[in-house]
């Protein structure tokens, strides 16, 4: 079978649903490569700062590396603004959803919410936003994981001069963390709180 009969899914048969299904799971197999490829479009998104959105990316996944953060953090700095193409006015919540089944809760929360805690740096600067919109979080459990993840990696990143390590460098922990089993309550781990900085696994990187 190349392609289904059917033009209503209503009408598939069994033998054509478990057909598309193995082709989901091959297609899935290949979502961080594809990742990888939308961040290096990043580069003909937003401009005006002293660097492209994509080394504003690979900075902020530079940094949570240097800062000794797991991978999930790493990933997630790595991938925070990847809607920014095609999710302009909740960029945010686009990144979140791609993480949500691969990476836990907590990277997930701070990767959705980001785009309020970031406006603490700017909003007081533009009329009609709130500088303190983060505020509406205040007592997550997730709060200031997510003022730590601003301060030290997003809002920190827009520096040209700074020794950022290439995309290259962070493709198999990309491939690592979409090769998991989706929503696995092990990966997820609701509640958790993992520092964002660990001085011994800083030290040896």
């Amino acid at each position: 079978m190349e392609k289904v009969s059917f033009t209503q899914m209503k009408d598939g048969t069994r033998e054509e649903y478990e057909f598309l299904t193995a082709h989901e799971i091959d297609h899935t197999r290949h979502t961080a490569d594809r990742l990888l490829t939308a961040l290096v479009e990043l580069d003909n998104s937003l401009s005006g700062y002293q660097i492209t959105r994509l080394g504003h990316s690979v900075q902020s996944a530079t940094r949570a590396w240097r800062d000794g953060a797991d991978t999930d953090w790493v990933v997630s700095a790595l991938l925070h603004d990847i809607g920014d193409i095609y999710a302009p006015y909740n960029h945010d919540e686009y990144a979140a959803t791609i993480l949500k089944p691969f990476v836990r809760e907590q990277c997930t929360w701070c990767v959705q919410t980001h785009g309020d805690f970031q406006m603490l740096y700017y909003g007081h600067h533009l009329e009609g936003f709130d500088q303190h919109k983060r505020e509406r979080h205040r007592g997550n459990p997730y709060f200031d994981d997510c003022a730590e993840f601003c301060e030290r990696w997003d809002q920190a990143s827009f520096d040209p001069d700074y020794d950022t390590l290439p995309l290259e460098f962070f493709r198999e922990m990309v491939r690592e963390v979409f090769a998991r089993t989706p929503y696995d309550a092990a990966v997820i781990r609701k509640g958790d709180r993992v520092p964002l900085t660990d001085a011994v696994a800083a030290g040896g990187r």
